[in-house]
């Protein structure tokens, strides 16, 4: 991750919760009071976020430092200690909130796709997330993602073309939107993948007959379609499952071969893992 990005994105989310200042701390707790934090887990999962809150402890205050007891992408447990923070009491309580609110949220989607990721154990079939996520926070979303096994997809509209049903309903049909696809990167000198989505067999048929995609998304096809058109594709083409496929259905289609399956739920329908900051 861009250091200059992330560092950004800390002092505005600081700025946004501080205002003109964290005046709880300001009234009772003294400027040159020191003391000691720490990280407390308190469910089962996967750590994701302690480089990026260690960032925030820094940006608030670069005098705080941060011992750091358990690495990001480590499983945790009920009483484990993450890291230790140490430094001004102001300090410490000013970054609190910003930094758990990145641990629980990272932590969640990290322990969420290490549990899709296991699932898959035993086939070639990869993890891919979508753009599924919360504004301005997608960089630290998709990170939790990679944390806990998975693969980011696209990170935006920028790295590569996706032709969805709209684009391809605006477009006038597959083959203009293919072809209008490779004709505006010839056109402007960039090199992307170009993913476009199938909603049938028919549509996977016509794709391959067009040619010039390097993935076909198969949405919402079932298990026995999903075999079907994976043995049309043949491997010429990447293969990804998406759309309403869960924990209980996706062995069922990595056993068909597809090389990714991309789930939104790692991200926009995730629960944070439990942890908070104690003064020791």
């Amino acid at each position: 991750m861009n250091q200059a990005v992330i560092n950004e994105l800390i002092d505005r989310a600081i700025t946004e919760d501080v205002g003109d200042g964290d005046h709880s701390s300001l009234s009772c707790i003294s400027q040159s009071e020191s003391g000691k934090a720490r990280l407390l887990i308190k469910e089962k999962g996967i750590l994701a976020g302690v480089k990026i809150a260690c960032t925030v402890f820094r940006r608030v205050d670069p005098g705080i430092s941060i011992e750091t007891l358990i690495d990001d992408g480590s499983a945790v447990f009920p009483g484990d200690y993450g890291f230790i923070a140490e430094g001004s009491r102001q300090g410490l309580l000013k970054a609190e909130r910003l930094a758990l609110n990145i641990l629980q949220r990272m932590s969640g989607i990290a322990t969420e796709t290490r549990r899709y990721v296991d699932a898959l154990k035993g086939y070639n079939t990869k993890i891919l997330d979508t753009r599924k996520t919360t504004p301005n926070f997608r960089l630290l979303e998709k990170e939790a993602v990679r944390i806990g096994g998975g693969i980011n997809h696209r990170m935006g509209l920028y790295d590569m073309i996706m032709l969805k049903d709209n684009h391809v309903n605006f477009a006038g049909g597959i083959e203009n939107a293919i072809k209008k696809a490779n004709l505006y990167l010839k056109k402007t000198g960039r090199n992307l993948k170009i993913e476009i989505e199938a909603r049938n067999i028919k549509e996977v048929k016509l794709i391959i007959k067009t040619g010039g995609v390097d993935r076909i998304m198969l949405d919402n096809f079932t298990t026995e379609e999903t075999l079907e058109a994976v043995k049309l594709i043949g491997g010429k083409y990447e293969t990804e499952s998406s759309g309403g496929i869960t924990m209980e259905t996706i062995r069922s289609y990595a056993e068909c071969g597809v090389d990714f399956i991309s789930v939104g739920a790692l991200t926009h329908h995730v629960k944070s893992l439990d942890m908070s900051l104690k003064a020791i």
